[in-house]
């Protein structure tokens, strides 16, 4: 088996980082979307001293938002489970309502996460896959309808996802009712 000089082992690992590292810019880039804004968080400001201060969605307000999101499906008669993350897409919070399959539990946070991280409807996000196929191997995310993104000054704060309707659509209705209920 013939050896692969070193000069040519890192002219290849380097050609293969800008290639990825340029789809993953121009993908993430050109699919990004502003979608309405919520108060309760501000867009992080660097200060001359090289400091960023950012505000982030309360736990008040995340659970405000997950019980709203709840209650919507609940009018309903839907059993899901909801999650809130927050802007690094750790979870806040999670409810799962009576009922609710044991699935719902960890498509619920994946969706949330996905909202946030593209800053868009996961409705919308699950239409570009005909175009960007390989997005759906992201670990973490999940390109299904049920995930809302939370903003502020147009940049996403956070994401809530809503999983076990019977439909993506329902489940993304219910995710919208928690971030109009932060306007509120």
């Amino acid at each position: 088996m013939k050896k692969i000089s070193m000069r040519a082992r890192v002219l290849t690992g380097g050609a293969t980082l800008v290639a990825l590292g340029a789809g993953a810019f121009g993908a993430v880039s050109a699919h990004a979307a502003t979608p309405a804004a919520a108060p309760a968080a501000a867009v992080a400001e660097a200060d001359a001293g090289g400091t960023a201060q950012s505000t982030q969605l309360t736990i008040e307000a995340a659970t405000k938002a997950a019980r709203a999101s709840l209650d919507a499906a609940e009018k309903e008669n839907q059993r899901v489970s909801v999650a809130v993350v927050d802007r690094n897409g750790n979870t806040l919070v999670t409810l799962r309502g009576d009922g609710a399959g044991p699935q719902s539990y960890e498509s619920a946070v994946k969706k949330a996460y996905t909202a946030v991280s593209w800053n868009a409807p996961t409705s919308e996000l699950a239409g570009r896959l005909a175009d960007a196929p390989t997005l759906k191997d992201i670990p973490g995310t999940l390109f299904l309808a049920g995930g809302a993104p939370v903003t502020a000054k147009g940049a996403p704060i956070a994401g809530i996802g809503v999983a076990g309707a019977p439909s993506g659509d329902l489940d993304e209705k219910f995710a919208r009712a928690g971030v109009a209920s932060l306007n509120d």
